[in-house]
């Protein structure tokens, strides 16, 4: 068996055996790729009237929400921009709900349980393809690895033998019968689409596979271990320096944000916990953001370990790629031109499967057609 042969037997097992994933999780990635976009075009509650006056302060925000809120609890404060609804979430193993509320007056405009919101349940497949956690997880990442692999042996079986050959690898002969056009769709699609779906399989892999994970970070860094994130811890003894250190705090780093920057408040659960403030420079975007933690007692800042401690522009270029993973994955890193390539290769890889697998039945059929004309043949000779 020659090389290419023994890859095409490889492409076509691996495909076989995850093609229904790949399907599924192409899909769900392109309704996840303009998640952000759909939301602001169709939840009005998101937005609001700017008031000529000072927006609420998080504790004030923190009291409206614990009435409304199922867990009565409100972890953290988000204020999204000054055009844009303040935001508190509650979440924990199995709850996760948002209210969403006027920073100017308060008003409760939307209370969301996000375990029945739309984009959740879509993501909910992408990553556990509707299963019990640890039984989805692992098939959804080895279905990406398979497909990574898959990408790497459709490019061997792509490359062509001639000049001649070369000429049909780059474009779709729509002229054609609908077995070549199949043919094409498979092999040009999949070529182009090739080069951008790599990136999204690997960011993929960095969610799906710790060791993955940590390999990146590894080869990335030069050779460091990835630190796991740990919260630092608030001073007990200490005896508090303001009614409300999450005011204060959110008070001094809102005097330097600019005009289309966000930030949030997140509050101190047990006397141990730090208050966390977040920065983010690139609204619509995670990876441009700074966290920060303080002592709830004296508002000492406190160091944190891992990727996502610190200055965006501080952390060392292991970090920033840890932080750009999710918005690499979503194209959101080049704005929208990159959303659209990742929508489109989603999209595509979604396609794969389906083509692909009409290939192989084509070819299952010619194989018996011509196992029945010889044998026809054999029996007229005898």
């Amino acid at each position: 068996m020659t090389f290419k042969k023994l890859t095409r037997k490889i492409h076509l097992w691996l495909g076989l055996s995850s093609g229904l994933v790949v399907l599924i999780l192409g899909i769900t990635g392109c309704i996840l790729v303009f998640e952000l976009e759909i939301r602001n075009m169709t939840e009005s509650f998101r937005n609001v009237k700017v008031e000529n006056k000072a927006v609420l302060p998080p504790s004030e925000l923190k009291a409206i929400a614990e009435k409304h809120l199922t867990s009565k609890k409100a972890l953290g404060i988000e204020y999204p921009g000054k055009d844009k609804a303040a935001v508190a979430s509650y979440y924990d193993e199995k709850e996760y709900e948002l209210l969403f509320m006027n920073p100017y007056s308060g008003e409760v405009l939307k209370h969301k349980n996000m375990n029945k919101d739309f984009f959740r349940i879509v993501l909910d497949g992408h990553y556990y393809l509707w299963l019990p956690n640890d039984i989805g997880q692992p098939i959804a990442a080895s279905a990406t690895l398979v497909f990574l692999v898959m990408m790497i042996s459709g490019l061997i079986l792509w490359w062509p033998k001639n000049k001649a050959a070369k000429k049909q690898r780059f474009t779709i002969k729509w002229s054609a019968g609908w077995r070549r056009k199949n043919y094409d769709l498979h092999n040009v699609l999949g070529f182009y689409m090739t080069w951008i779906a790599i990136f999204l399989a690997i960011t993929g892999l960095v969610f799906g596979f710790q060791w993955f994970a940590k390999s990146l970070y590894w080869i990335t860094s030069g050779g460091e271990t990835m630190v796991e994130h740990t919260h630092p811890v608030s001073d007990t003894t200490k005896t508090a320096s303001f009614a409300n250190m999450a005011d204060h705090l959110w008070q001094e780093h809102r005097a330097g944000l600019k005009e289309n920057e966000s930030i949030g408040v997140y509050f101190a659960g047990i006397p141990t916990d730090p208050v966390e403030i977040a920065i983010n420079h690139k609204p619509g975007t995670y990876y441009n953001s700074d966290y920060y933690h303080y002592d709830q007692y004296t508002g000492k800042e406190l160091p944190a370990t891992g990727s996502y401690a610190g200055k965006f522009e501080d952390a060392p270029l292991a970090d920033k790629i840890v932080r750009m993973n999710y918005d690499m994955h979503v194209g959101a890193i080049l704005g929208l031109p990159g959303k659209i390539l990742a929508f489109f290769a989603s999209l595509i890889a979604a396609s794969l499967p389906v083509t692909g697998f009409y290939i192989w039945l084509g070819r299952k059929k010619k194989k018996k057609a011509v196992f029945v004309k010889q044998t026809v043949v054999t029996a007229s000779v005898a």
